[in-house]
């Protein structure tokens, strides 16, 4: 008979592979075996795509909110609904995915994201320009969890964490390299041109997506069941750990949603005065969370999964109060030490979910990106009106009352591991 081992994480037990040879298991993907690398580049390009072009905005808002004649709040609408969108229609594209294949699922949701994305610089005013955000929100929703599920089927569990990673991983350099680009392109030449070149770098990115990305060997398909989509989720929905793990992906992007939307406003503002090229070129930040993300698996086998949750947060938190000083340094500091903390809490929390699904994995998945993104486009749009309110120290404040609720649940589960 075959062992299974098993690891507390947030005070819940989570099932692992079997152990022994001639499983199934021992057929996934791993590290030195052929179509690993190819899988991982694929889906770090996936990634990237996914994140240029959800926040193609982001970095543009002051210069949207000038050529529109809109506030800030206003012109956080074009972040905060392609997040939205996204969050609503992920659970549903994740359900069409058991039945047509994870893969073919993210191609379509790129290619029509992708078509949209060429759109978007001809809007005509800011309704026009939040439709359309929103409704690529809603084709991009198709990817997420589709990754997340493909990656958890068709990859070995040790090394899930690590794949799961670089995903994460290309999701960082997709929105620094979207931000990077805009904002200086912006600057020369206006944002609308600024999104045009967003919309070709994914174009790109989704080329090297479909000519990477190997078949999946370890899907069955299933017929499309509303029924049975509904116990699936019900079941999740009543694991306390998956709710655990969804509130901590919700309250991380809450502060991360919230921090990116508003700081353009503070930085071309004074004492800073900084350009929009200049506020663009803030988001090389991003690299952190490549790192992070990326060597997140090494990070929890030292502190445990809990332990690594803790890091994030206090990470986060103490990048929040350094971005209440008036110096630039102090500033930049602070999005370090936020960006870090927020993909280490994203990366670990995410892979938890796929570990912790014994069935339904694509709708756990999803769940845990619409929680995800939910927190997105509420810190988004939280975040602007606080700024628009109060100032930055507001944001500030929204943030940390973000962290300390990760923080608290954390803490509930290692009070509940040991009931």
């Amino acid at each position: 008979m075959s062992s299974v081992s098993t690891e507390q994480i947030s005070g819940g037990r989570v099932a692992t592979a079997p152990a022994t040879a001639a499983t199934p298991a021992d057929t996934r993907l791993s590290p030195g075996k052929p179509g690993y690398r190819r899988m991982s580049l694929a889906l770090f390009a996936a990634g990237v795509a996914t994140f240029a072009l959800l926040y193609s905005t982001q970095a543009l808002l002051p210069a949207v909110s000038t050529g529109l004649g809109v506030t800030a709040s206003q012109a956080s609408w074009t972040v905060s609904a392609a997040t939205g969108a996204l969050a609503l229609c992920v659970l549903p594209l994740s359900a069409l995915s058991e039945r047509f294949g994870r893969r073919t699922l993210m191609t379509a949701s790129l290619a029509v994201a992708v078509a949209l994305g060429l759109l978007v610089p001809f809007a005509p005013n800011l309704e026009s320009l939040i439709a359309l955000r929103a409704v690529q929100g809603a084709a991009l929703a198709g990817l997420p969890a589709s990754a997340m599920a493909f990656l958890a089927e068709e990859v070995r569990p040790k090394a899930l964490v690590a794949a799961i990673g670089m995903f994460v991983a290309g999701n960082s350099i997709g929105g620094m390299s979207g931000r990077i680009l805009t904002g200086w392109v912006a600057q020369l030449w206006g944002w609308r041109v600024a999104l045009g070149v967003v919309g070709l770098l994914a174009v790109g990115c989704t080329a090297v997506f479909r000519a990477l990305l190997p078949q999946a060997r370890h899907f069955t398909p299933r017929p499309l069941s509303v029924a049975g989509l509904a116990r699936t989720v019900r079941g999740h929905l009543s694991d306390p750990l998956l709710l655990r793990l969804y509130a901590i992906g919700a309250l991380f992007m809450t502060v991360f949603g919230a921090v990116y939307t508003v700081i353009g406003y503070r930085l071309v503002a004074a004492p800073f005065s900084l350009p929009q090229g200049i506020v663009g070129s803030v988001f090389l930040v991003y690299l952190v969370g490549t790192v992070s993300s990326a060597t997140a698996g090494r990070l929890v086998e030292r502190l445990g999964r809990r332990g690594a949750l803790y890091l994030g947060a206090g990470t986060t938190a103490a990048g929040l109060l350094l971005t209440l000083s008036d110096a630039l340094a102090a500033v930049l500091l602070g999005l370090v030490l936020i960006t870090a903390g927020f993909f280490t809490g994203h990366a670990v929390a995410s892979s938890s979910v796929s570990r912790t699904a014994r069935t339904g994995r694509a709708q756990a998945s999803a769940l845990y990106q619409s929680a995800y993104y939910l927190g997105s486009s509420a810190g988004g749009a939280l975040g602007a009106a606080a700024f628009h309110a109060a100032g930055w120290g507001a944001t500030v404040l929204l943030g940390l009352l973000a962290v300390a609720g990760v923080a608290a649940v954390t803490l509930y589960g290692t009070y509940a591991a040991r009931d």
